[in-house]
């Protein structure tokens, strides 16, 4: 599988000429969506969500049973869930965001493992309960700590980790983020920069 890292949270899957969408929000580029198969959508908030965007693209969009998308037709998913998307198979996770502050926002939140090797978990920390080959792992959010984050990933234990959700970060704290990172997961981890691929 060619992965493709666009801004903040979205990410691209290729193989065999299938092309797999998560999270195209409005922060991301619309490159991203380019001969885009499927769109998996982990949950409502619009820096994972561009509804515009998507009720235009006319492909399968697939996100949480009870999501709040007015104006985009879904498949509704619900966590446990498998199904395929652009040929991919997919197993939905979890199924609350993270708490911000004082329980808000809650909202449906999955995650979504594809292929039984990527593993994308939207605005969560939620650990699949399964072997993982590439974490995308949250790297900077009102809801997250980075001790967080590294404490999930050592809890996901997978192969390789890339960061997502890094678009409020500026050049300075991703440097600082990033040596986290590295210091404490040690070469399975790798920063993607927007449009770079692996």
């Amino acid at each position: 599988m060619r992965i493709t890292k666009y801004t903040h949270s979205c990410v691209r899957v290729e193989a065999g000429g299938r092309v797999l969408v998560v999270d195209p929000g409005t922060w991301s580029e619309p490159a991203a969506l380019a001969g885009a198969d499927a769109v998996l959508v982990t949950h409502e908030h619009a820096d994972h969500v561009d509804v515009l965007r998507l009720a235009g693209l006319g492909v399968p969009v697939h996100a949480p049973a009870g999501a709040d998308l007015p104006g985009l037709a879904v498949t509704e998913v619900s966590a446990g869930q498998e199904f395929t998307a652009a040929g991919f198979r997919v197993r939905a996770t979890g199924g609350r965001h993270a708490t911000i502050y004082a329980g808000q926002p809650d909202c449906a939140n999955l995650g979504y493992l594809v292929e039984e090797a990527v593993y994308h978990p939207g605005d969560s920390l939620h650990v699949p309960g399964q072997p993982v080959e590439t974490l995308l792992v949250p790297a900077q959010a009102s809801w997250l700590k980075l001790a967080e984050a590294i404490d999930f990933v050592r809890a996901v234990d997978p192969v390789r980790v890339f960061a997502i959700h890094d678009a409020q970060v500026n050049h300075r704290g991703l440097a600082s983020v990033n040596g986290w990172f590295a210091e404490e997961i040690g070469d399975r981890y790798r920063y993607l920069a927007p449009g770079e691929a692996l």
